[in-house]
């Protein structure tokens, strides 16, 4: 896992986490999977949307584990409300799926999800997912993107080649988000376009407040939807 340096340890505090799934077994294998893990904290559970919403906001988790197929209602109408919700704008959802191409993904991301996972996502990549959501540097890892993207290649793009949003966007700016909507690091990023890591995040922090994103998941969508990039390429 890795932290953010130059942060003092007294000022550090457990992530706090949230796991919602309609199967009580898997939400306590998760418990248990986080609870030997130094740093984080499991503040609640919930078995459908419904009360993963009310949990949400009586918990106030940094992160919260979303299943997606769930009775009663859905993970995705879940996301869409805690991330539509302004007293709610500090927590992160990433989505858990038991399919790479689960139908309900693209939505999910679009909404304001973080990202998503496998659930036989390994554990380490787990907890670095967790942490990367806390800390707001959360990405689809490019293994994911490559799954994602793959998807959308099925799917008619629902607003083709409609580049109003990215006016606002400086060449370089559209450069960088070109590279982010292919599923790069910041690190690739700037081998790419010839520039330090740090610059390519700047470039990041700058584009998402400018388009209004959450986070990286949300510029994967945006490149697409814009035509900025074209699944396949």
């Amino acid at each position: 896992m890795t932290a953010r340096l130059g942060a003092p340890a007294a000022a550090r505090r457990d992530i706090r986490v949230l796991l919602v799934d309609d199967q009580e077994l898997v939400r306590r294998g998760f418990a248990a999977l986080l609870a030997n893990e130094p740093g984080i904290e499991v503040v609640g559970e919930a078995g459908d949307g419904a009360q993963a919403i009310a949990e949400t906001r009586r918990t106030r988790p940094d992160v919260v584990l979303m299943d997606i197929r769930m009775p009663l209602m859905d993970g995705l109408d879940a996301t869409r409300a805690i991330c539509g919700d302004e007293r709610l704008s500090a927590t992160k959802v990433l989505v858990l799926t038991t399919f790479a191409l689960d139908e309900y993904v693209y939505e999910a991301l679009r909404v304001g999800a973080s990202g998503f996972l496998l659930k036989d996502t390994p554990p380490r990549l787990l907890l670095e997912a967790i942490t990367a959501a806390a800390a707001g540097d959360v990405l689809i890892s490019p293994a994911m993107t490559k799954r994602l993207v793959a998807d959308l290649v099925r799917r008619p793009i629902s607003r083709p080649g409609d580049t109003g949003p990215l006016d606002v966007l400086s060449e370089r700016e559209r450069e960088v988000l070109a590279e982010v909507a292919r599923g790069k690091t910041n690190s690739e990023i700037g081998k790419s376009l010839y520039m330090s890591p740090l610059t390519a995040k700047t470039h990041v922090s700058r584009i998402l407040g400018k388009l209004n994103a959450r986070d990286r998941a949300q510029l994967v969508i945006i490149g697409y939807e814009t035509g900025l990039v074209s699944p396949g390429e």
